[in-house]
């Protein structure tokens, strides 16, 4: 089934309590969903798709946001069993975070859902440690637990830019495709065979464009070069997430713009026809 048929669902996973550094992702679903719709901007993405037209007619629709528990493991629990619940719907998510330990429950309700796509991973953090601060579920570890349970047939990260021994030990045990930010040029045209999924933690964008995230990683992706990635890139999109947006740290709704032209590029592309963007 092709997402131009079976449409989009948003949803919010406002979950940070697997944050390292600063709570305030929980925030981020509403935030984001408040930039979507603003009316400082429209609804229109910059392939031609109006996302107002498409949720009047039933192709992208805002499914709320799913339950989060107490606990990082009821967490993972709930968020996996709400994501599998609407994929069984024969739609796709882009889901807004929450802090980027969410990715492992969508992951595995994806697996459960019987798709084991590739990820494209866009952070500055490669988030691949075996454990962060004695949590194995910390939003610095969900790469490794995608992996190791099988959940990605593919990795491949942009931006990185915070290798440490220990990651770059997990990344090639991991078999993991790594363009660290010293070695990214605008001109990489990312190809993939099968279904892909896309990771964006909005940290990957050098804090001058992104300044509300909970970590500041200077000399990252300008917005401009995020979206080029994203249209540039061959593959067939099956689901993303945005995540990591910190309102308590936005400066005048800046990054909460910048995370809804991600969403809007994100979703028009997947409801764009398969043959205008390459299909598996």
């Amino acid at each position: 089934m092709s997402a131009a048929s079976s449409g989009v669902v948003l949803i919010g996973v406002p979950w940070d309590g697997s944050s390292s550094f600063l709570r305030g992702a929980a925030r981020g679903p509403s935030a984001i969903r408040d930039a979507l719709w603003s009316p400082s901007s429209n609804s229109w993405t910059e392939g031609g798709i109006d996302l107002a037209q498409a949720k009047s007619d039933g192709r992208f629709v805002d499914g709320g946001d799913v339950d989060v528990g107490a606990t990082a493991d009821e967490s993972v629990r709930l968020i996996r069993d709400g994501v599998e619940r609407v994929l069984a719907g024969g739609r796709h998510v882009v889901s807004l975070g929450g802090d980027h330990s969410v990715t492992y429950p969508i992951l595995d309700a994806h697996a459960r859902s019987g798709v084991r796509p590739a990820v494209l991973h866009i952070d500055a953090h490669a988030d691949l440690y075996d454990v962060f601060d004695e949590n194995r579920l910390s939003h610095a570890c969900p790469f490794a637990r995608v992996m190791e349970a099988g959940l990605a047939s593919r990795l491949v990260q942009v931006g990185i830019r915070t290798l440490n021994r220990h990651q770059r030990e997990q990344a090639e045990r991991f078999g993991v495709e790594i363009i660290e930010m010293r070695d990214w040029s605008p001109s990489v045209v990312l190809s993939f065979e099968g279904p892909v999924y896309v990771s964006l933690d909005l940290d990957a964008l050098d804090p001058a464009f992104a300044p509300g995230v909970s970590h500041h990683e200077p000399g990252g992706l300008s917005t401009r070069e995020v979206i080029g990635l994203l249209h540039r890139m061959r593959g067939r999109v099956i689901g993303a997430d945005v995540v990591e947006l910190n309102p308590a740290r936005d400066i005048h709704g800046v990054t909460a713009m910048v995370a809804a032209r991600l969403v809007k590029e994100l979703v028009g592309r997947m409801l764009t026809p398969a043959e205008r963007v390459g299909s598996d």
